[in-house]
């Protein structure tokens, strides 16, 4: 089990140092740091004084990968490669253009973040998989029919349908909620409840349907019918057999959406005014802070591949075969 682990985690390091290499070469190479500053600095101000102040407030005036005037160990490391693309190895992700720390910046809005996430996560992955238990245990049946319709109509609908309807209906129009804000401790539940049903309705239709094909692919293998043979009823087949079978791509769906949970919701935190990571990334786009945007970019990489590696151990969890091999 632990050699199994390690493996894994040996295989994450080359893949995000790959990823880190990606994108220092599209934020420093293709992307240059006066191309950076010409950008930010606007059409009117554009003089090779102001480039080269910009560069030096921000810490890009130095060669990228190679420091011919520097000695020793130096040459490499008073660079921009290793002060801005490697040091993020180490969390140390610099200062936004606002002058704020980017790594207080990411503790703090994480809050926010999870606030909103975590009970998204896991209201809809319960709601899920008991609407799509029922459907499969009244299979061929209306229950079953309409609930693939529903399934499909809830699919097809644009999930900022979802946020704009809810807020218009349920905030401005029944007062219930509040439409956007934020607040600290319990205080911020009444903020949260609208933005989490939203985020679990707006995916049931697509979630619901797939664990829906998973226990219906479960249904038609051997051991059903051999359970069935043995006189177990309906319910047991469902719930003992087929259940714990289908956890393997039920895992996979899951697991690696976890540490990506961390990341919050581009789309619902900017429409809801919630201060999490969605929305301070959204800002960094618009108003093309590049260091908050590379801090993010090497998160979700990071996160993503975290995620990868407890799937592969939730796997060992419940198939006995992956531990023997």
């Amino acid at each position: 089990m632990l050699n199994y682990i390690i493996r894994r985690v040996l295989y994450a390091i080359p893949i995000l140092i790959g990823v880190n290499l990606i994108t220092f070469t599209l934020f420093f190479v293709v992307n240059s740091p006066d191309d950076m500053a010409r950008m930010q600095l606007g059409i009117k101000r554009v003089t090779p004084e102001a480039i080269t102040k910009w560069k030096q407030e921000r810490g890009y005036d130095k060669p990228l990968v190679y420091n011919e005037r520097k000695e020793g160990v130096e040459k490499f490391t008073r660079t921009i490669f290793f002060e801005k693309s490697a040091a993020m190895f180490a969390f140390r992700f610099g200062r936004a253009d606002d002058g704020r720390d980017i790594a207080h910046e990411i503790k703090t809005r994480m809050v926010a973040s999870l606030a909103i996430a975590l009970p998204v996560f896991l209201l809809g992955l319960g709601v899920y998989l008991v609407l799509a238990l029922v459907m499969v245990f009244f299979r061929a049946t209306y229950v079953d029919f309409w609930g693939v319709v529903l399934c499909v109509a809830l699919m097809s609908i644009s999930g900022l349908f979802y946020i704009i309807g809810g807020q218009f209906l349920i905030g401005k129009l029944w007062h219930l909620v509040p439409i956007s804000g934020y607040a600290d401790g319990f205080a911020a539940a009444k903020f949260l409840i609208l933005p989490v049903v939203i985020g679990v309705v707006a995916s049931a239709g697509a979630s619901t349907r797939w664990y829906r094909t998973i226990f219906l692919e479960e249904m038609g293998k051997d051991y059903v019918r051999t359970a069935r043979a043995k006189g177990l009823p309906e319910r047991a087949v469902l719930f003992r057999h087929v259940l714990r079978n289908a956890m393997i791509p039920i895992l996979t769906g899951a697991v690696v959406l976890i540490p990506l949970l961390f990341l919050g919701s581009l789309i619902t935190e900017s429409f809801f005014g919630i201060p999490g990571l969605g929305s301070y990334t959204i800002d960094a786009i618009n108003s093309q802070d590049f260091a908050v945007v590379r801090a993010m970019v090497f998160l979700g990489s990071l996160f993503y591949i975290i995620g990868l590696i407890l799937t592969d151990i939730s796997y060992t969890l419940v198939d006995p075969r992956i531990r023997l091999e």
